[in-house]
């Protein structure tokens, strides 16, 4: 039998992914909340807190706040031997759409936030990144290989509709005749579907909707700022009716949760349009493991010690493993039958796996070519 560990209780807050706050692990003090009774002195004791008071909605339902990150670099790059790119861009640090398993949650650890509500609640948006794009781009010794967006986080979260960043990127890579993928988990990514449908014409893009569940009110739960299921396979058709080319990505994977789902994702995908699909199995690092097990106690008691028992099975033994080549796809017997199971259903319907092809997209870099604009001779001193 399984044994969850002995962690504190949270309760689910509405349009919240993660159920407490927990600090990060380079702080030097571990909080934890408590009551002492004070705070509900004035409404008798101890009453529960009214959402509806303005003296505690904050607590209750915890507001977004926007950051300006003040950044030096549009581009990220990186060197890991089972990821098909090695560069990337995240417009937003945190994501809103409070995707309780989100492997990028650690990262707000360095920020000194806490990679459960301030995830989701305290997000640091890049609007200079598309003049900091600029610049990278025009150096005499850029070489042009596809840029991944959204492998950290999301580039349509809701935040998108309202500062447009993402879409200057997009208009600079265009300028740029620079290649681009894109993993969303929204439907926000038809508002450039404009600048999307003429790079496409250039083989210059391609998008990735990532479904984890077709079942709504498990996506509720799990991810619960993101698209309902039904509005990302209606974005998957939308995008491939405009000729842009569009996979999905089973992501995550969740033993005893969302496993068997995979054959009617991959049916319902290719049924919009999808041409190409991958996987990847559930990854818990750091924090992430508490955060998860904390968040399966409270939504689903009765199969928390299931599902924990099954990633265990695919993680040598532990929750997680970071080796390279093993922690996208597990291994085991059931990490075995995860992979067998997807190539199966995915040649069914007629999807190519996008992990069996030359990188992530089969992209054109042979258009890169800076812009020649009169802006162009002012480089010399940007350089």
């Amino acid at each position: 039998m399984d044994i969850l560990p002995d962690l504190p209780g949270g309760q689910p807050l509405k349009g919240r992914g993660a159920v407490s706050n927990r600090t990060g692990r380079f702080e030097r003090e571990v909080r934890h909340r408590i009551d002492d009774g004070w705070s509900n002195a004035g409404r008798g004791g101890g009453t529960p807190p009214d959402p509806t008071d303005t003296a505690t909605v904050e607590e209750v339902r915890p507001r977004t706040h926007v950051i300006v990150d003040a950044t030096r670099s549009a581009l990220t790059r990186n060197t890991s031997p089972d990821i098909p790119f090695d560069r990337s861009i995240n417009p937003y640090r945190g994501c809103e759409h409070g995707c309780v398993y989100c492997f990028a949650r650690p990262t707000h650890a360095y920020l000194g936030m806490s990679p459960g509500l301030d995830f989701e609640t305290r997000i640091l948006a890049k609007p200079d990144a598309p003049r900091l794009l600029v610049r990278e781009l025009s150096r005499r010794n850029y070489r042009c290989r596809p840029i991944a967006m959204g492998t950290n986080t999301d580039p349509y979260q809701p935040l998108e509709r309202r500062l447009h960043i993402t879409r200057g990127i997009l208009r600079v890579l265009s300028d740029f005749n620079h290649p681009v993928s894109i993993v969303t988990k929204s439907d926000g990514v038809l508002a450039d579907l404009d600048l999307l449908a003429d790079m496409a014409a250039r083989n210059l893009a391609k998008v990735y909707l990532s479904v984890t569940t077709l079942d709504g009110g498990l996506a509720r739960r799990l991810e619960p700022r993101a698209a309902a299921p039904a509005k990302r396979l209606a974005a998957v058709h939308a995008l491939a009716e405009a000729g842009v080319p569009v996979g999905v990505m089973v992501a995550p994977v969740i033993p005893a949760l969302t496993d068997t789902e995979m054959e009617s994702i991959l049916e319902a995908a290719a049924g919009a349009g999808a041409r190409e699909a991958g996987y990847i199995l559930l990854r818990l690092p750091l924090e992430v493991k508490d955060l998860f097990t904390e968040w399966l106690r409270v939504h689903y008691p009765d199969r928390a010690a299931r599902v924990l028992s099954l990633v265990r099975d695919t993680r040598g033994g532990n929750l997680n493993d970071a080796t390279f080549g093993r922690r996208m796809r597990g291994q085991g017997p059931y990490a075995a039958l995860i992979a067998a199971r997807f190539n199966v259903a995915a040649r069914r319907v007629g999807l190519i796996n996008e992990r069996a092809r030359e990188g992530m997209t089969g992209l054109d870099c042979t258009r890169f070519a800076p812009p020649k604009t009169p802006a162009r001779q002012l480089a010399l001193f940007e350089e």
